[in-house]
C-alpha cells in the first residue's frame, strides 16, 4: 500500500495518468498506454531515471562495441572514429526526438503509434513488422554472442546448437519477468560485466607482447592504419555495424513509456549516450591500435585463449541481459497490441499469463532459429544494423520532427531544422540500402574464404578473427 501511495505521490503531475480514488486497499492509475494500472496488477509505471540509464545503457551496449576494433581496421583509425562520432550525434538526436515525441503524444507507445500518426494504418503495421524483426534479429545475435561466450569459457565444452539452445531458454525465462521496473536491476548488472570484460580486454592487449592472431616469432610491431582504403561493400557494412551499436533507438520508446516521470527522460539520455561514447571510442582506440588487422572479431578474443575464457566469463551475464532484455521489449509490444484497452493487460488472470508467455516463447524461438541458421557473428550484426537499425532510428525520427513543426513559422531555426530533419532521412535511406548490400556480400565472401559455419553447427565458433 505504501508503495503505490509513493507511486501516485511520483505522477500525480503527469498529465498521462491521474490519481483514482482509493477503495480500500486497493490504488489504481490510469496510464494512457497501459490503462487502469491497479496494487494486485503488473506495475507497468515503475522505471525511476537511474534504472532508466541502466536501460538505455545495456541496449547499447551489448554486441555492437564487440565489433567496434574491427570496423577501425576496415575504415581506418581516423575515419572510424569520425564515422562513429557522426552516427552517435544522428542517433542522440534521434533518441532525443522519442522522448519529445512522447511527452506530445502520451498514447504513443511504440514506434507503430508513430507510424500511424505519420501514414496511418499502413505506417502502424509497416512499423510493427519491423520493430518486431529488428528486435528478433538482435536477440538471435544475443544468443550467437552466448554460445561464443560459452565455446570459449568451456573450451568448446559441448555442441554449438545446444548453447544457442540453452541462451534461448535463458532469454525466454527471464524476459518473462513482466515490466521493466522487475527488469532494471538485470540492466545494471549487464552493463558491469560486459564493461568490466571490454576493459579487461583493453588492458591486456595493452600490456601483452602482441595479440593472440599474430604471429609468434619476431619482433611484432602493430598494422593498425590511420587511414585505410577499403571497398564500397568493407566500408558500407563497417558503417552499418556503427549503427547497430546505436541502434537501441526503438526500446527507448519502451523505456519512457514505462518510466515513473517520463520528464526525466533527456537527463538519463544525455548520460547514457556520453558514457556509451566515450566508451566505444576508448575500447576502439586502444584495442586496434595494439592489435591492427590481428583485431578478432568479437573483440573479446584479441588477448589469447586465458584472457579470452576470463572476458567471455565476465561478459557472458551481460550477453545474457542483452537477450532477456531485446525478448521481453519484442514480447512486450506484442503484448499491448494484443491486449491493448482489456483488463487482462494489466490483471494477473490465466489469458494475461498464455498470452504473455505465448509472446516471449515465440520471440525466443525464432531468435533461436536465426541464431542457428547465420551463425557469422560479424555478418549478422552488420546485417540487423543496416536492414532494421536505420529504419528504426534514422528515417522515423526525421518524418517526426517534421510532423511536429512542419506548420510552425518560417525562421531561419525552422530552415535549419527542416535541412537536418531530411538529412537523418536520407542518410538512414543510403545506409540502409547500402549496409544491406554490403552486409549480404560480407556473408557471402566469409563462407567462400572460410567455409563460415553451417547452420546448426556443433564447430566451435569462438575462433573468428
Amino acid at each position: 500500500m505504501e508503495k503505490y501511495a509513493k507511486e501516485i505521490d511520483h505522477i500525480e503531475h503527469d498529465p498521462s495518468a491521474r490519481r483514482l480514488s482509493a477503495q480500500g486497499r486497493r490504488i489504481s492509475i490510469v496510464d494512457d498506454v497501459f490503462g487502469e494500472i491497479k496494487e494486485d496488477g503488473p506495475n507497468y509505471r515503475d522505471v525511476g531515471w537511474l534504472g532508466t540509464v541502466a536501460l538505455m545503457m545495456k541496449t547499447q551496449i551489448g554486441l555492437g562495441v564487440l565489433s567496434i576494433p574491427a570496423v577501425l581496421d576496415t575504415l581506418g583509425m581516423v575515419p572510424g572514429i569520425i564515422v562513429l562520432l557522426i552516427i552517435a550525434i544522428i542517433t542522440t538526436w534521434s533518441d532525443y526526438m522519442v522522448g519529445v515525441f512522447k511527452l506530445r503524444h502520451r498514447s504513443v507507445y511504440g514506434i507503430d503509434d508513430v507510424g500511424y500518426l505519420l501514414f496511418g494504418r499502413i505506417g502502424r503495421e509497416f512499423f510493427g513488422v519491423v520493430f518486431v524483426l529488428f528486435w528478433i534479429f538482435v536477440a538471435g545475435a544475443g544468443m550467437l554472442g552466448i554460445s561464443i561466450g560459452l565455446n570459449a569459457v568451456s573450451t568448446h565444452g559441448a555442441c554449438t546448437a545446444i548453447f544457442v539452445a540453452i541462451a534461448a531458454i535463458v532469454g525466454f525465462a527471464l524476459g518473462s519477468i513482466q515490466t521493466l521496473g522487475r527488469v532494471a536491476w538485470l540492466a545494471w548488472v549487464g552493463v558491469i560485466c560486459i564493461l568490466t570484460a571490454i576493459f579487461t580486454v583493453t588492458i591486456a592487449v595493452g600490456v601483452q607482447d602482441r595479440p593472440a592472431a599474430a604471429p609468434q616469432d619476431g619482433v611484432y610491431v602493430s598494422n593498425y592504419k590511420i587511414i585505410n582504403n577499403p571497398s564500397f561493400t568493407e566500408a558500407i557494412s563497417a558503417c552499418s555495424s556503427l549503427v547497430f551499436a546505436y541502434a537501441g533507438t526503438p526500446a527507448f520508446f519502451s523505456i519512457v513509456s514505462e518510466m515513473r516521470e517520463p520528464k526525466h527522460y533527456t537527463r538519463a539520455l544525455i548520460i547514457c549516450q556520453t558514457v556509451v561514447t566515450i566508451t566505444y571510442i576508448t575500447i576502439g582506440i586502444v584495442v586496434y591500435y595494439y592489435c591492427g588487422s590481428y583485431v578478432a572479431s568479437p573483440a573479446l578474443g584479441s588477448a589469447g585463449t586465458l584472457l579470452k575464457k576470463i572476458a567471455y566469463g565476465f561478459a557472458l551475464p551481460g550477453l545474457i541481459v542483452t537477450t532477456v532484455l531485446v525478448t521481453h521489449i519484442a514480447a512486450k509490444y506484442l503484448l499491448l497490441r494484443l491486449l491493448r484497452g482489456s483488463h487482462h493487460l494489466t490483471d494477473n488472470t490465466v489469458r494475461h499469463w498464455v498470452t504473455w508467455l505465448g509472446c516471449t516463447g515465440g520471440i525466443a524461438l525464432t531468435a533461436y532459429v536465426i541464431a542457428s541458421a547465420i551463425p557469422v557473428f560479424g555478418g549478422l550484426v552488420s546485417l540487423v544494423g543496416a536492414l532494421l537499425g536505420t529504419l528504426m532510428a534514422f528515417q522515423p525520427m526525421g518524418c517526426m520532427w517534421l510532423y511536429d513543426h512542419w506548420r510552425e513559422p518560417r525562421t531561419t531555426r525552422w530552415y535549419l531544422m527542416v535541412t537536418w530533419s531530411v538529412f537523418v532521412i536520407v542518410s538512414g535511406t543510403f545506409l540502409m540500402i547500402g549496409g544491406t548490400y554490403g552486409s549480404v556480400v560480407s556473408i557471402i565472401d566469409s563462407y567462400k574464404e572460410s567455409g563460415g559455419s553451417s547452420a546448426w553447427s556443433c564447430a566451435d565458433n569462438s575462433n573468428s578473427v
